[in-house]
């Protein structure tokens, strides 16, 4: 990498192209990215099923983990993204150039903590959930090294967030494409020994995400050295700058906190399920799984939203704002309408892709018609939570997020589990979901109240 003459570039497009074609040039690749990206996650399930449930039972325990990792990349992301979009939309070429730099260094320290808790606290944290011998052996193998090799992904959030400010993401899209593709096809030949390699069963299902991660990483790489004019990656510039950081944190830790308390909530409702069955968690996994192809598509929609939303901030345009928001709720609800139908109508054709027995069938298809029912009020939360991060205010995404899935959705599924009846307690989900409706609506009002009266007063 080296440093480029610092000429200032002309109006980026989010600042020029209509909002409905821009939205769609810049979020429709992000989309179709992330669809392929639940695909290959709902395959690795898929795959693994195949050697029985307690294989698909260690995937589904190791999601927490997994969760608490993306969530320090997301949210760090989330915070460059921002800032970097909104510096690029107020012309500060030099502190855009600062903040992606100041980014790559944050996203390798958090790849070495992450390494250190993939080696030595995954058989740990299994022995936390289930004395299952052969579960607790399956999911360390599996999460040691998803976890112990983070650099991939930790690299690969970097770099495809560093496009993404810059509106670049069809490039961003081939770079996730490309590690897609990759762990797809290394699944099956790694899992079940094919084409002459070992039968690595789960532990090959670690090894085939990881090398997609990396993959992609490099791609995103060389798509910034020789694509991103708008940003300058420096080697001698990546450093501590304790400034850039705190203000990347500012934005990002509210969305690190939430994201993590994600994984607090499924590690704890995994508890709660394994009291009754260990099949209540296996349902509980591919649920995850399957909902990936719902609110994906929609995190998509967010990752092409909320550099238009920070640009257009930082640049006083208060009618693109609004009109960005509002093409995307309705996007979001479109998608999740579609979600909601599938949960409905074919729950069991869903659960039959993880080779369910008639156990995990008799659990499954009504926990999932349940829990479905929330799809209806998630779109316009997700969204709303994205442009108060995207404007400056991510702490009421964060007031949000904690009270539906710790003040509402954990006291309630417990609460449930009470009565001895598990079907009861998946509706856990529809009620925290309503709670969260009503926060966001109100967050969302006031938000941009605000973002308007400020950016009033900037032009003024």
């Amino acid at each position: 990498m080296t440093e480029a003459k610092n000429i200032p570039p002309q109006e980026n497009k989010m600042g020029t192209m209509p909002i409905g074609r821009l939205l769609a040039s810049m979020a429709t690749p992000m989309m179709i990215s992330m669809l392929v990206q639940a695909f290959y996650n709902v395959v690795d399930s898929v795959f693994v099923s195949q050697l029985g449930e307690d294989a698909l039972n260690a995937v589904s325990l190791a999601f927490p983990l997994q969760q608490l990792m993306i969530a320090v990349c997301g949210g760090t992301a989330v915070g460059m993204n921002a800032l970097l979009s909104r510096s690029l939309g107020e012309k500060n070429f030099d502190k855009a150039n600062k903040i992606a730099n100041s980014g790559v260094f944050l996203f390798l320290c958090s790849s070495v903590v992450f390494t250190l808790i993939g080696i030595f606290l995954s058989r740990p944290f299994f022995l936390a959930q289930t004395d299952v011998e052969q579960i607790v052996d399956y999911g360390t193998d599996y999460a040691s090294v998803c976890l112990g090799c983070s650099i991939g992904v930790c690299s690969q959030f970097c770099f495809e967030k560093l496009l993404q400010s810059t509106g670049k993401t069809t490039h961003s899209m081939i770079a996730q494409l490309i590690g897609a593709v990759i762990n797809i096809i290394l699944d099956p030949i790694l899992i079940f020994g094919l084409l002459g390699m070992p039968k690595l069963e789960v532990l090959g299902a670690a090894i085939a995400t990881v090398a997609g991660q990396i993959v992609a990483a490099i791609v995103a790489v060389m798509f910034n050295i020789k694509c991103n004019k708008e940003i300058h990656i420096t080697t001698r510039l990546i450093r501590w700058d304790k400034d850039i950081a705190k203000e990347i944190y500012k934005i990002g830790l509210p969305s690190i906190i939430m994201q993590s308390i994600g994984s607090v909530m499924t590690f704890t409702m995994n508890k709660i399920l394994i009291a009754f069955t260990t099949t209540a968690t296996a349902v509980f996994g591919s649920y995850f799984k399957l909902q990936s192809f719902v609110f994906m598509p929609i995190f998509g929609l967010n990752n092409g939203m909320v550099p238009i939303i920070a640009y257009n901030y930082g640049a006083r345009r208060y009618d693109r704002v609004k009109k960005t928001i509002t093409l995307s709720v309705i996007s979001a609800m479109v998608i999740m309408f579609i979600g909601f139908m599938a949960f409905e109508l074919i729950p069991h054709v869903l659960l039959s892709f993880f080779n369910a027995s008639e156990g995990m069938l008799e659990i499954g298809v009504p926990a999932l018609r349940i829990i479905g029912t929330h799809y209806l009020l998630a779109g316009f939360c997700i969204i709303a939570g994205s442009v108060c991060q995207a404007i400056g205010k991510p702490v009421h995404s964060l007031i949000v997020s904690v009270c539906r899935q710790l003040v509402v959705l954990l006291p309630v599924a417990w609460l449930l589990s009470l009565t001895g009846r598990l079907e009861l307690v998946w509706f856990a989900f529809p009620i925290a979901e309503c709670v969260s409706l009503i926060l966001s609506s109100i967050y969302l009002s006031k938000t941009m109240r605000r973002a308007k009266q400020r950016m009033n007063e900037m032009i003024v």
